[in-house]
């Protein structure tokens, strides 16, 4: 009695032996699909919270820079932290007179930092009072 099951059990065996490489590569789309889908997120992340720093830093060097150059001084500090694939199409605006604001707006890549961007723009803002002078 004993053989004949384990006969049955090897050739059941037999006939399931690429059942699992089969279901794997069935699944292998829809894995890689999820993994560019969570990745794109960390990029959309990643991007918000460099149009945050950035608007940051801008509206730091704005606030301390003399009121002639402060566009100036604003714009380049923005820009200056910026990983090169957000560099090329960030854009960073500052305005104000006593209370000095940044805009900071910078563009999602699609999958490889880069190479093309999605049409929809990220914006970080920041805002602060301008230091006075101790003279």
């Amino acid at each position: 009695m004993r053989g004949a099951a384990t006969t049955v059990g090897a050739g059941r065996l037999a006939r399931d032996r690429g059942q699992v490489t089969i279901e794997f590569l069935g699944m292998t789309p829809l894995i890689i699909v999820t993994l560019a889908v969570v990745w794109q997120f960390v990029l959309l992340g990643y991007t918000l919270t460099l149009a945050g720093h950035a608007a940051d830093e801008a509206v730091r060097a704005g606030t301390a820079a003399q009121r002639g150059e402060r566009s100036a001084v604003c714009e380049q500090a923005g820009l200056k932290n910026l990983p090169p694939a957000w560099k090329g199409n960030a854009e960073v605006s500052c305005g104000g007179e006593v209370y000095v604001t940044a805009r900071v707006t910078l563009y999602v890549p699609v999958l490889f930092p880069g190479l093309i961007d999605f049409p929809i723009p990220v914006h970080g803002h920041a805002g602060a009072v301008e230091e006075e002078d101790d003279d």
